[in-house]
């Protein structure tokens, strides 16, 4: 029984070590920048812009708590 578990053991450990092997995934493969990336970027600025303003305004208004 014991024997059985340990051929399973390291049956298991190969096959993790091969699919997990340098060169073995599709990381390499994979673009510089994803798909939508630029339009992400400007929803980020945009949103900074927007809380960079309130935050203006919530000073002026003296409501900055």
């Amino acid at each position: 029984m014991r024997l059985k578990l340990a051929a399973a053991a390291v049956a298991l450990l190969a096959g993790l070590c091969v699919g997990c092997a340098h060169g073995g995934g599709t990381a390499e493969k994979a673009p510089a920048t994803p798909s939508g990336y630029p339009e992400m970027q400007q929803k980020v600025a945009a949103a900074e812009s927007a809380l960079t303003q309130a935050d203006k305004d919530a000073a002026q208004d003296g409501t900055d708590r």
